[in-house]
């Protein structure tokens, strides 16, 4: 009788996943997120995620597709509420408030912490009424003369000002994909976000239009706070200045860029970044 084989080593390390490895806190953050776990029905999403996000940084969230990345992203703004049978535990604090408290507002927070989605979304509207709009909305101004200042800020910092700047008036829909994206960007910082949220938001761009959009979010770290899930490791390497690696509803790994893809403590992470699986 031949002996028995031993139990490969992946399943030992995937039961092992749970506890994440490296520093989830930071000095002063923007968002504190503790013991957050997110359900869809039956199913158990996120497990457990403790993460802090801090000021002016970008950081990226990787892993394998189902992973849990999107899922927790969607968390920090409340963007689950909208998915029928989620339901979200644990505590995630904007600046010391926590945003799940009974009583808090969505809509501000929604403001306060934009989302720019994997596909450009804008309105069908003019240019100009897609910055307009939320400003308005939100009772930033209703002034026209104010309202065309925001619109013009907000195309500058997205580097799109001098390319529409001769037809704020025709449709948002009929720019480049690229550019669509990059006034979807310039709508959310319109009403004066503290942190951006990026869902995959190269992920329908070709080469060019993603690289402006990196150079713009390198740009942008300097005054917001970034969060961006990625499937691109060599994008979430060459803008983000941390990063958080998911596995199966788990944080499994926290660290600076360079230190995590140069010199991941994860067996996990390691299979993931050298291309093993994932």
């Amino acid at each position: 009788m031949s002996p028995a084989r031993p139990k490969p080593a992946r399943k030992k390390v995937e039961r092992e996943a749970r506890g994440t490895v490296g520093t989830t806190t930071v000095d002063n953050p923007r968002i504190t997120c503790r013991n957050v776990n997110v359900y869809y029905g039956d199913k158990h999403a996120i497990n457990d995620v403790s993460l802090d996000i801090a000021h002016n940084e970008i950081l990226a969230m990787i892993g394998p597709s189902g992973c849990g990345k999107s899922t927790f992203l969607r968390c920090l703004n409340r963007m689950n509420d909208t998915v029928p049978g989620a339901r979200v535990s644990g505590d995630i604090q904007l600046d010391g408030m926590n945003i799940y408290d009974k009583g808090v507002d969505v809509v501000p927070i929604r403001a306060q912490i934009g989302m720019v989605f994997q596909k450009p979304n804008p309105f069908p509207k003019s240019i100009w009424e897609n910055i307009a709009f939320g400003p308005r909305i939100h009772g930033v101004s209703n002034n026209k003369e104010e309202l065309h200042q925001i619109v013009e800020t907000s195309l500058k910092k997205t580097g799109l000002w001098d390319e529409v700047k001769d037809r704020l008036d025709q449709p948002g829909t009929g720019l480049s994909g690229g550019q669509q994206q990059r006034l979807c960007i310039a709508r959310t910082i319109a009403v004066n976000p503290e942190v951006i949220l990026m869902d995959e938001p190269c992920s329908a761009l070709d080469p060019i239009a993603t690289a402006k959009i990196e150079e713009l979010m390198d740009e942008l770290r300097h005054q917001y706070t970034i969060c961006i899930v990625t499937h691109s490791m060599q994008q979430a390497a060459r803008v983000s200045q941390r990063v958080a690696y998911f596995h199966l509803g788990d944080l499994i790994e926290v660290s600076d860029t360079e230190t995590l893809f140069t010199n991941p403590r994860h067996q996990l992470t390691e299979d993931y970044i050298t291309g093993r699986f994932g």
